[in-house]
């Protein structure tokens, strides 16, 4: 089998590792340049990524594409991919719900094979290992596993639905990132009576507990801008299945008093518990 020319679609930090996977199998993969920031191309020219000037360039000499993005721009940039009449595997990999997930497969299925795609674990640099969950058409799925045979990004397929890896990474999200929204509210309420000392003694003695790791807090706290979009979307997975979403949307909520410590490596445990007290 030829190697393809894989395309991924914003290169974050997630993106750009999971790409630099790719190229272990890939003829190349490229990158759209236009209207990206110089952080974007930094980690892209990392990744060892080849820049192209237009997504109409990406599109056209790119066999598989990967969107990974934040979750409000997934539709967008799947019409702007659609517009383009796109011939190969879409692997839609963003933290959205399997409704939203389902209507960009609607988008592009006349012309594209579109993959579930969901990421689950932390990028693949330093000796981490995610797993990217699968589902969709099997020849397709077939094709993506195939790229990433032998990389750090570990392969599953799930199923051949649209939707089935997103649930499955909103169903993960919803415990993994709302139980740490949780452990630094009861944090905090702890440290309001003096008490926080003696909660972490009593988290401690369940070693599984998020309570007994408060450093954690300021992770939890500059990762807010990014997790809120994703827990909206865990809730409104919730919401159609006709469970309760009110403790996600709250968790999201709360998680906006922290959007201005975006990336700051220097937030602390009492700057995250300060800022989360303020209105």
């Amino acid at each position: 089998m030829d190697q393809p020319t894989v395309g991924i679609l914003h290169p974050g930090s997630m993106g750009a590792a999971v790409a630099a996977c790719a190229a272990t199998n890939a003829a190349e993969v490229l990158w759209c340049s236009q209207g990206r920031s110089p952080a974007s191309a930094a980690r892209a020219e990392q990744a060892g990524l080849t820049p192209v000037s237009t997504l109409r360039e990406l599109l056209d000499r790119s066999g598989i594409v990967i969107s990974l993005c934040p979750p409000a721009a997934a539709e967008g940039l799947a019409g702007d991919v659609a517009g383009h009449a796109f011939t190969g595997v879409y692997v839609e990999a963003n933290a959205i719900s399997p409704e939203r997930t389902v209507r960009i497969a609607g988008l592009l299925k006349s012309a594209a094979a579109v993959v579930d795609g969901a990421v689950v674990g932390s990028p693949p640099v330093r000796g981490k290992t995610p797993t990217l969950y699968l589902s969709g058409p099997t020849a397709a799925t077939t094709t993506v596993e195939t790229v990433f045979a032998g990389t750090a990004v570990r392969t599953k397929v799930l199923g051949t639905k649209a939707g089935q890896a997103s649930a499955l990474k909103l169903s993960y999200t919803a415990y993994q990132k709302a139980s740490r929204v949780l452990a630094a509210l009861a944090t905090g309420m702890a440290r309001q009576y003096d008490v926080d000392q003696e909660l972490l003694e009593v988290a401690a003695r369940r070693s599984t507990s998020y309570l007994a790791e408060p450093a954690y807090i300021p992770k939890v706290a500059t990762r807010a801008w990014r997790w809120g979009p994703e827990l909206e979307e865990a809730a409104d997975t919730l919401a159609a299945a006709s469970l309760p979403p009110e403790m996600l949307r709250a968790a999201a909520s709360t998680l906006a008093r922290w959007h201005d410590a975006k990336d700051d490596s220097e937030f602390s445990v009492a700057d995250a518990l300060e800022q989360l007290a303020q209105p």
